[in-house]
């Protein structure tokens, strides 16, 4: 398949065309820093003849698999984003994602094809600490987002996915001028199908980009269908408030959901209430119980005070009996995967 690289591209201030982003490729593979390394073998396989290109999913709801995505449908992904976003040729976008997993690479697919021109940096946790210019248009993952609030005033528009963004961190956006949007998708969807904007204003829920519509299957999980991104309709684990067949209100993953003495408790409902009382990482899961089936616990990272924060849960005014932990277990620090998504299952393994 013959990919065109539009005219107005620029790759951190150098126009190329694909000839010469197949030598940056080359480049950034032998002589890069590591993390340039997955920026060329990207750009390499963008401008080779092959339709596909080959991409693993992150782990964090299973295991990492390896898929194979076609090029068409992620030229369809980011022009379907630029409309959305109203991204022009020349606008500025900074990359400070790592580019191993899908985010990443469509950051380059959408300068490359709407005529972008792209910036990347080393994808840590405060990607703009170093930054001094502004840029048009960026994404982040919520820790990242976290640790640049002092710093906004670098980006104009920022899409925040990988994980949900907690509650508190919404808050922590509405003053700022930045306009930030949540987005919901996975590799399977090549990105976001569905976008929701945290502040200016602020919206409930997750409106599909043009040419999705959705549906639910019997556990009342969302079913994406998007024909120009997917041969078929993508079914996910996601449980969801279906308010239309483009607007959804996500709810959590149905592989997490508690069953607690016949009650169904999703984590990340409860997870919601309880981040006005905590402020390190945590999150809430079932383990086995003899009379409940399973009992609720929190599991927090870092060092907290027990007592102290039992008190502040149970004087929480929306959380219901039933919602509030058996138990509240403490880490050093979580198990996650490489791009920083928590793995609940495996760090639950400490207590079993």
């Amino acid at each position: 398949m013959s990919i065109e690289i539009h005219h107005q591209f620029k790759l951190n201030g150098i126009p190329f065309d694909k000839e010469g982003l197949k030598e940056v490729g080359y480049s950034l593979v032998k002589e890069g820093d590591s993390y340039e390394h997955p920026i060329g073998d990207f750009l390499l396989d963008w401008c080779n003849d092959s339709t596909v290109v080959s991409v693993r999913t992150s782990g964090s709801t299973g295991k990492p698999k390896h898929l194979e995505l076609q090029k068409k449908y992620m030229v369809n992904s980011a022009l379907a984003t630029g409309e959305f976003f109203n991204l022009q040729p020349g606008d500025s976008v900074l990359h400070s994602l790592p580019t191993e997993f899908i985010a990443g690479k469509m950051m380059l697919v959408r300068a490359m094809v709407l005529g972008l021109e792209i910036d990347y940096v080393e994808p840590t946790s405060s990607p703009l600490d170093f930054i001094s210019k502004t840029y048009d248009f960026c994404a982040m993952v919520p820790l990242q987002l976290s640790n640049s609030l002092g710093k906004l005033d670098k980006v104009k528009t920022l899409i925040v996915g990988g994980a949900p963004m907690s509650t508190l961190l919404r808050e922590q956006v509405q003053n700022k001028r930045i306009r930030v949007y949540e987005t919901y998708g996975m590799t399977e969807t090549i990105t976001h199908v569905a976008i929701k904007a945290i502040n200016h204003p602020k919206e409930n829920n997750f409106k599909t980009l043009q040419g999705v519509t959705l549906s639910t299957d019997k556990r009342n999980c969302l079913v994406i269908d998007a024909p120009q991104i997917s041969d078929r309709p993508v079914v996910t684990n996601d449980v969801v408030n279906l308010i239309s067949e483009t607007e959804f209100d996500w709810l959590g993953r149905f592989d997490s959901i508690i069953n607690s003495g016949g009650v169904k408790l999703i984590p990340e409902q409860i997870e919601a209430k309880l981040a006005k009382v905590i402020e390190n990482r945590f999150f809430v899961a079932g383990l086995p119980d003899e009379k409940l089936g399973q009992r609720m616990v929190l599991v927090v990272e870092g060092e907290i005070d027990q007592e102290t924060l039992f008190g502040k849960i149970k004087a929480i005014s929306k959380l219901e009996k039933f919602e509030i932990p058996k138990r509240i277990f403490a880490l050093p620090r979580f198990s996650e995967t490489a791009n920083g998504k928590i793995l609940r299952k495996e760090t639950l393994q400490h207590f079993d």
